[in-house]
C-alpha cells in the first residue's frame, strides 16, 4: 500500500514539476549554444561605414547569441522623445538589423543608454527609460523583466549537460551615488572614483540581490554573468564593482555559497578590451571586457590593472566566447573589426571549480 501511495505521489509531483523544469530560468531556450558574442560602447550618431563594419565582423562569426552590455546608444537625456530617436538611430544601422534578425539578441544597459553619464538611482527618468529599453529590445510582454523595477533578467539555453545560463545584471537602476566623482585623479588612473567604506551603499539593490541568489541556484553547466561595468579591474579610478567592495565581496560569497562552478563574467564600459583574473579562494574567476564597438581610447588602455592577463587592446572590438561541450572547455577571446582574434584564453571547465 505504501509503495502505491509513493508512486502516486511521485506521479502527482511529476505533473507539477516536469523533469526538465529544474534547468529553466526566467527564459529558457531549448537549443544549446556554443558561440556567444558581446560588445559595448556604440554611438549610432557617429557611425560611418568603417564603424558599422564591426557588426559585419560579428555577423561572420555566425553566433548563437549576441549580448549588448551597455552604452548601446549614447542617450544622455531626460527627454524620452530624444531617447527614442537615438534608439531609432541604432535601428537604422543596416548591420545591426541583420544581427538582430540572424541571432538571439540580449541586452542590458550602462549609463549612456540609461540616460545620464555615471548615473545611478537618482536619475529622474529611470522608469520611463526602462520601458523604452525593454520595448526596443523586444522583451516579451509576459517577461518577468516587465513586472519589476530595473531591467535585469536571466536566460538558459540547452538541455541538461549542455545548459548555459546568461545573467543580465542592472548596475544602474538601484545604484547609490558614488563618492569621489570629479575629484583629483591619482597617477596612473583615468577617473576619480575610489572604493567606499560605507557598507550601506548598494550597486544592485536588495531586490536584485535576492533574485541573483535564486538564479545562482538554477542548475547550469556554464554560467555567464553579464555586467555593464567591470567586476574585477578596479585600479583605473573608473566606475567598477571595486567602488563598492562590500558588494563585490557579496558576489564572490554568493558564488561560493552555490558552488557556482564554470562561472565567469563579461563586461564593457572602459573603451578598450582586456581579460582580468582573480582567485576567489581556490577558484579562478575571469572577467572578459569588450568595450569599443565604436568608442575606443588608447590612453585609457594604458591604465594599470594588476589583474590583467596579457595585453589590453584599444581598437574597435567585440568579445567572443566559444564553448566546446565535448572537450568541456571554453575559449575567451576578443576579435577586431576584421573578425580576427587579438586576445584569447583557453580554459578547461575542470579549472573552474570550487
Amino acid at each position: 500500500m505504501k509503495k502505491i501511495l509513493s508512486c502516486s505521489l511521485a506521479i502527482f509531483l511529476g505533473s507539477l514539476f516536469p523533469v526538465n523544469a529544474a534547468i529553466k530560468s526566467e527564459s529558457h531556450h531549448q537549443k544549446s549554444i556554443s558561440k556567444i558574442g558581446f560588445g559595448s560602447c556604440f554611438n549610432p550618431r557617429k557611425t560611418n561605414e568603417a564603424d558599422a563594419s564591426i557588426f559585419s565582423a560579428v555577423l561572420k562569426q555566425q553566433l548563437d547569441v549576441f549580448i549588448l552590455l551597455g552604452d548601446n546608444i549614447y542617450g544622455d537625456t531626460d527627454d524620452m522623445n530624444v531617447l527614442r530617436k537615438k534608439y531609432a538611430e541604432l535601428e537604422a544601422v543596416v548591420e545591426f538589423r541583420k544581427l538582430r534578425e540572424s541571432t538571439t539578441l540580449l541586452a542590458t544597459w550602462d549609463d549612456h543608454d540609461y540616460g545620464i553619464n555615471d548615473g545611478g538611482k537618482s536619475y529622474s527618468k529611470r522608469e520611463e527609460s526602462a520601458e523604452i529599453f525593454l520595448d526596443f529590445f523586444k522583451v516579451p510582454s509576459d517577461s518577468p523583466r516587465r513586472e519589476r523595477a530595473g531591467i535585469y533578467g536571466s536566460h538558459t539555453f540547452g538541455a541538461a549537460g549542455k545548459t548555459c545560463q546568461i545573467l543580465l545584471l542592472d548596475t544602474r537602476y538601484f545604484r547609490d551615488e558614488l563618492p569621489g566623482a570629479k575629484g583629483e585623479k591619482k597617477p596612473g588612473t583615468v577617473g576619480w572614483y575610489e572604493p567606499t567604506e560605507d557598507r550601506t551603499k548598494t550597486l544592485l539593490g536588495e531586490e536584485q540581490w535576492e533574485w541573483l541568489d535564486q538564479q545562482l541556484a538554477v542548475p547550469a553547466d556554464i554560467r555567464i554573468i553579464a555586467s555593464s561595468i567591470q567586476i574585477l579591474a578596479s585600479d583605473k579610478g573608473m566606475e567598477s564593482w571595486g567602488n563598492v567592495p562590500h558588494e563585490q565581496e557579496r558576489l564572490f560569497d554568493l558564488l561560493k555559497k552555490h558552488r557556482a562552478n564554470h562561472t565567469f563574467a563579461i563586461s564593457g564600459d572602459v573603451h578598450f578590451a582586456e581579460l582580468s583574473k582573480k582567485q576567489i579562494g581556490n577558484y579562478p574567476f575571469y572577467d572578459l571586457t569588450s568595450s569599443g564597438m565604436q568608442n575606443t581610447s588608447w590612453s585609457w588602455a594604458q591604465a594599470k590593472n594588476p589583474l590583467r592577463i596579457g595585453n589590453a587592446y584599444w581598437k574597435r572590438n567585440t568579445g567572443l566566447i566559444e564553448i566546446n561541450w565535448e572537450q568541456k572547455a571554453v575559449q575567451l577571446a576578443i576579435i577586431n573589426a576584421n573578425g580576427e582574434k587579438v586576445l584569447q584564453q583557453a580554459v578547461q571547465l575542470s579549472e573552474l571549480e570550487f
